[in-house]
C-alpha cells in the first residue's frame, strides 16, 4: 500500500515540477533571450507531459490487473506475496 502511495506522491510531484516549469517558461517569455530556445524547451515539455500521462494511464491499468486477480485468487496472491518475500529475505540475508 505503501507503494501505491509513494507512486501516486512521484506522479504528483511529477506533474508539480512539469507546471511549474510551465509557469517559469511563461514568466521568462519576456525576458531578452533566445527564441530557439524557448521553442525546444516548451516541445520538450510537451513530451514530458505526454509521456507522464502514458505511464499514468499503464500504471493505473496494472493496478487494475493486479486488483482483479487478487480478488479473483486471493490465496495465490498470498502464496506468492510469501515467496516473493522468502526470496527477498534470503537475497538480504547473504549480505
Amino acid at each position: 500500500m505503501s507503494e501505491s502511495q509513494n507512486g501516486g506522491t512521484l506522479a504528483e510531484d511529477l506533474r508539480t515540477l512539469v507546471d511549474d516549469t510551465e509557469e517559469l517558461l511563461r514568466a521568462t517569455s519576456n525576458a531578452a533571450g533566445s527564441a530557439q530556445l524557448k521553442a525546444r524547451a516548451e516541445e520538450t515539455l510537451a513530451d514530458l507531459r505526454a509521456r507522464l500521462n502514458s505511464v499514468e494511464d499503464q500504471v493505473r491499468e496494472r493496478a487494475r490487473d493486479v486488483d482483479s486477480y487478487v480478488r479473483d485468487k486471493p490465496w495465490q496472491a498470498v502464496a506468492i506475496a510469501g515467496g516473493v518475500a522468502l526470496l527477498l529475505g534470503l537475497i538480504m540475508g547473504r549480505r
